[in-house]
């Protein structure tokens, strides 16, 4: 299971996801619109719902996915929301988002303020 996992590698997919898909669906999404192969061992690969309280995991574990997946029974993940991104994040940006933490720029970055 998840926990015996070894993941090295965590990449969130931002924006919304239809967490009606299974794990068809997601390897699919991984593979077609990111270029990415799902089966690439040690790679959680995670999606979030319109709602931002619940998020999918998928993990290739060598002889098969795991499918995980996390309802929070209160208050709402700091996803993302750049639409169509995929990116790489550190253990550490992961902690902070499952801590409820935002692993977004809150400095803008734009020069119009002329």
């Amino acid at each position: 299971m998840l926990k015996d996992a070894k993941v090295k590698r965590i990449i969130l997919k931002t924006g919304r996801t239809d967490l009606r898909l299974g794990i068809d669906g997601l390897a699919s999404l991984v593979r077609f619109n990111y270029g990415l192969d799902p089966l690439e061992d040690g790679t959680l690969f995670l999606f979030c719902g319109v709602r931002k309280d619940r998020i999918k995991g998928l993990i290739f574990e060598g002889d098969g996915f795991c499918l995980v997946y996390k309802r929070l029974t209160s208050g709402r993940f700091q996803w993302p929301m750049n639409p169509d991104e995929a990116r790489d994040i550190s253990p550490e940006l992961f902690d902070m988002l499952m801590g409820g933490y935002t692993i977004e720029s809150s400095i803008r970055t734009d020069n119009s303020h002329g």
